[in-house]
């Protein structure tokens, strides 16, 4: 016999945990569901816990209206919440004069998506700034920042848990099938399997959200997107860093380039590049380090950074991005946020290809999807 329940969000990475916080916080009862043992597991434990600032992305895409929206939001709930993170900023560098090209289309591009505090530093302002950098020129943007997501991710879980809702750790969805009525059967397993029949699905799987959106019954198949895979290895460096800002490269075909960030502690970390996999289920990602592709990234990291010594970089950690397709054109594809007008179900909302800047997107996410869920 299934179990009557309100609402069910699937996947406890910092997207699933926003929207689950928000939808208790707007008082429906919510269950999460969890397939590993604890929160943040998959994406967002991987990546450069960067608080984005919005430049990157096509005017008026769910990527850059949730990210301007998002990175507010953010920073107002790290204030308000204790969340560790610093406003620390971010400098795009042309390297050459060729490239300056390229940081006055980004710039036009942020300013489009409502980026309005970016400036130009010339050669001697930058070696100002950073005396470690070789550059022509910089795009500063002082609104990019770092945060301990972990620490943010915690406190979502304490504020869906003070409005009574609960995750189920261990606990894989395995199948399901739209109801006669529209709600729609979720079946999990794990340590202790049950049937939940829900009034309302939110997919917030990450990696995992197409192959959980397929083993739905009744969700029609040409509204799920493809599933592709983008792995992105980090090195590190020890010591004090070289940098005072984050560091990014002028943008190059698949991605940013390999930039450097810090974390909260000082450290410093070099990537992420793009190995595209050739899998088709996360179940069959290694996210060993390849310390074979070291190599590239002294490359890479010295034409903004010469002093970077011989050995001098360490393996790091792996992240994989959810992406909607294969093209080496970073922006081709945006967040797909689902709702009725696209499946015909009213009782289900589908989160497809959240990578970057999903983050700094959580809370912004969450409102539309509680949007979508309210109309």
């Amino acid at each position: 016999m299934a179990e009557q329940v309100d609402t069910v969000v699937i996947g406890a990475g910092v997207v699933g945990l926003a929207c689950a916080r928000t939808l208790a916080q707007a008082g429906r009862d919510v269950i999460l569901l969890e397939k590993a043992d604890d929160i943040g597991t998959g994406t967002s434990s991987r990546n450069s816990e960067v608080i984005h600032g919005g430049i990157y992305y096509a005017k008026d895409s769910l990527k850059a209206l949730c990210c301007v929206e998002g990175k507010e939001m953010l920073y107002e709930y790290c204030a308000s919440h204790g969340i560790e993170h610093n406003r620390i900023g971010k400098i795009i560098v042309a390297i050459t004069e060729d490239e300056v090209v390229k940081l006055e289309e980004l710039k036009a591009k942020g300013e489009a998506n409502g980026v309005h505090d970016l400036t130009w530093l010339d050669a001697k302002q930058m070696k100002e700034l950073e005396p470690n950098v070789t550059a022509a020129a910089g795009l500063m943007s002082p609104s990019t920042g770092i945060i301990e997501s972990h620490g943010y991710m915690l406190s979502l879980q304490g504020e869906l848990e003070d409005r009574g809702g609960m995750i189920a750790f261990n606990t894989p969805v395995e199948g399901g099938e739209v109801l006669a009525d529209g709600r729609i059967r979720i079946r999990a397993g794990g340590d202790a399997p049950m049937e939940l029949d829900c009034s309302l699905v939110v997919n917030a799987g990450g990696l995992y959200a197409q192959h959980i959106a397929r083993a739905i019954d009744g969700i029609p198949a040409d509204t799920i997107p493809g599933s592709y895979y983008a792995k992105g290895h980090y090195f590190t460096i020890a010591g004090k860093s070289p940098f005072n800002h984050l560091i990014y490269p002028a943008p190059v075909p698949g991605g940013l380039g390999t930039h450097s960030t810090l974390d909260l502690g000082g450290g410093t970390k070099f990537g992420p590049d793009v190995e595209w996999l050739d899998v088709t289920h996360p179940d069959q990602i290694d996210y060993k380090v390849d310390e074979s592709r070291v190599d590239s990234f002294y490359g890479a990291i010295r034409r903004y950074w010469p002093g970077l010594a011989d050995g001098a970089l360490s393996p790091g950690y792996t992240g994989v991005r959810p992406k909607l397709t294969n093209s080496n054109d970073k922006y081709a594809a945006d967040f797909v946020i689902q709702g009725a007008d696209v499946h015909g179900l009213a009782n289900y909302v589908g989160l497809y290809g959240i990578e970057s800047p999903g983050l700094t997107s959580s809370l912004a996410i969450a409102k539309r999807v509680a949007g979508l869920v309210e109309n």
